[in-house]
């Protein structure tokens, strides 16, 4: 069974507390204990390394980062929290970017709401009404663990960001999860034969947004070649692919588990796309030189060179899906392509993927 773990603002906010209740203890020395987190709705006690009281004013606490059976990078990553009692200022709370933790272009500490709302929840009832507490997050390992993420393409600077809407970390690419997948797909071509992958929760909003109808709806994670196997040994007709382009455009180069820990080619599919529809080298290169898919796309809309390579890649992800299936379950289907952005707008999808929506829809 796969171990689900939590995310890393849980870890930052659980050495803040335990920094704050270490200060208020006047204990000197402190064995790792674990402290309980209100994790809005849950709850979970997460273990510390370590704490230390500094002076009469402020303490320091370490977590060790647990995502669980999850792909993560940040896996037993220290999360340090130095913690400050000062007299009341304007806020009780202030949250600061120690080293490793990252900035935006404006300089704000990337922390984003839901941990802010987390830090708030456990800290601010043990905050005297006459006093603030500061706390700096320091991430050693930031700012080299944030070169290998696409934070800096988004604006954030110099380490990585505490993001997220949920405290728990879902074992979304491990082994049983696909076996979870599975069976709810087969649940789903039991009562009829024509199914919507949606690749992540961001597929599940635009597949509302569409008004698709959820009793056709597969989540998929980042297997979408097993699922598409599973989809033809059960007897599926058609399959309507909907995802962040970003993810679902490595369909188009063959590749059929969208982790990035596996396989990262986008900015080359693009660029061959590019090439294929027309586009010169130097656009190519450019599109290999963004940080991020969207930043190719944007790159390509300003060229007017979008549309056409993007419709390219939805008909060839649709093309390379079918052959998949037919490869490995002997039976061909029907599969259509629906490509979006960050922002869940839609950018582009193939003439199969109109047929099926409007299929859905009728």
């Amino acid at each position: 069974m796969a171990r689900t773990g939590y995310t890393l603002p849980v870890f930052a906010v659980a050495a803040a507390k335990a920094a704050l209740l270490h200060l208020q203890s006047s204990q000197p020395v402190q064995l790792p204990p674990t402290v309980l987190l209100d994790l809005l709705p849950e709850t979970a006690e997460i273990p510390i390394q370590q704490s230390a009281v500094l002076d009469a004013t402020s303490a320091l606490a370490i977590t060790l980062s647990d995502p669980g059976d999850n792909l993560d990078l940040t896996r037993n990553t220290p999360i340090w929290a130095w913690v400050r009692l000062t007299e009341r200022q304007t806020e009780p709370l202030i949250l600061e970017a120690g080293a490793g933790l990252g900035k935006t272009a404006a300089g704000e500490p990337a922390i984003y709401s839901y941990a802010r709302r987390l830090f708030e929840a456990n800290l601010l009832p043990l905050i005297p009404i006459h006093q603030s507490v500061m706390v700096s997050i320091i991430l050693p390992e930031g700012r080299q663990l944030a070169q290998r993420t696409s934070n800096e393409a988004f604006g954030i600077l110099e380490g990585l960001s505490l993001l997220g809407t949920s405290g728990i970390s879902q074992p979304l690419s491990a082994a049983d999860h696909l076996e979870t997948f599975q069976r709810a797909l087969r649940e789903k071509v039991s009562e009829q034969p024509h199914l919507i992958f949606c690749l992540g929760s961001n597929g599940m909003q635009v597949a509302q947004q569409l008004q698709l109808p959820k009793a056709a709806i597969v989540q998929t994670g980042n297997w979408i070649g097993a699922l598409l196997v599973e989809a033809g040994l059960h007897d599926a007709e058609s399959v309507l692919l909907l995802g962040y382009q970003g993810k679902l455009i490595k369909l188009a180069g063959g590749i059929f588990n969208t982790s990035s820990h596996l396989a990262d080619a986008k900015l080359e599919i693009i660029s061959a796309a590019v090439i294929q529809v027309g586009g010169t080298l130097e656009t190519a290169q450019a599109v290999l030189a963004a940080k991020t898919a969207d930043a190719a796309y944007k790159t390509l809309v300003t060229l007017g060179l979008a549309q056409p390579t993007f419709e390219l890649l939805a008909e060839k992800i649709s093309r390379q899906a079918a052959a998949y299936g037919q490869k490995y379950a002997n039976r061909l289907l029907t599969v259509g392509t629906i490509l979006f952005d960050r922002q869940g707008q839609v950018i582009s999808q193939d003439d199969n993927a109109q047929t099926l929506v409007n299929f859905f829809l009728a």
